[in-house]
């Protein structure tokens, strides 16, 4: 199977994703890696490993409905079966959403329903929670809002900061992502029906990921 993978920072999941890849246990093929960021660390990485990048980069002040059409293009000229965001730091437009309906997936540093966004493993501490951790859901229209795919727990600590906790939640996230995506290659995870005439789904319904 075919992905493109989309990245705005150092690429660790990229990485992961790469390693499994390399161990015989993610039976799938990086194809592209577009980033928001011509210094993303990820770029390099690809780079290093023969993977075709490209850099689509979004100012203030620049058209948004443009930019969206043209991530749009690019990802779609890679022809991907799987469009993956690993660390990428912009809500997906209506252009790709409707060019790979159900076929795009995020990992987010929480336990989806709670704590969306960009400051999760803060809003973990601030929250007092006793248990984070990390999911793999389907990308739609709203911020971290689809269908969950797979979630693993990572207790909080005490004395824990958003750095230290989610740098835990990100080891979690390096095994559960390329399972996902392998499951999903091998044809275990079915990702497409849940999407149909769902343009926002409902954030509390689940996948059951046989074998994780």
């Amino acid at each position: 199977m075919d992905i493109v993978v989309l990245v705005s920072g150092r690429g660790s999941n990229l990485k992961a994703i790469c390693d499994a890849i390399d161990a015989g246990t993610c039976d799938t093929s990086v194809v592209g890696v577009v980033s928001d960021r011509a210094k993303a660390a990820a770029l390099e990485l690809a780079e290093k490993r023969g993977i075709a990048t490209r850099v689509l980069p979004l100012r203030k002040g620049d058209d948004r409905a443009a930019w969206n059409e043209a991530l749009a293009e690019e990802v779609a000229a890679f022809e991907p079966a799987l469009v993956v965001l690993a660390g990428f730091m912009r809500v997906l437009g209506a252009p790709l959403l409707r060019r790979f309906p159900g076929r795009i997936i995020n990992v987010h540093p929480a336990l989806l329903p709670s704590f969306p966004g960009h400051d999760a493993p803060q809003e973990a501490i601030d929250g007092a929670v006793r248990i984070s951790g990390c999911t793999v859901h389907i990308v739609d229209a709203g911020v971290d809002t689809g269908p969950i795919i797979a979630q693993a727990a990572v207790p909080v600590l005490g004395g824990d900061t958003a750095a230290t906790l989610h740098a835990r939640i990100q080891v979690q996230e390096h095994r559960l992502l390329p399972r996902v995506i392998h499951q999903i290659a091998i044809g275990a995870i079915t990702l497409e029906p849940l999407m149909v005439n769902t343009p926002v789904a409902d954030p509390t319904r689940s996948l059951t990921v046989p074998d994780l």
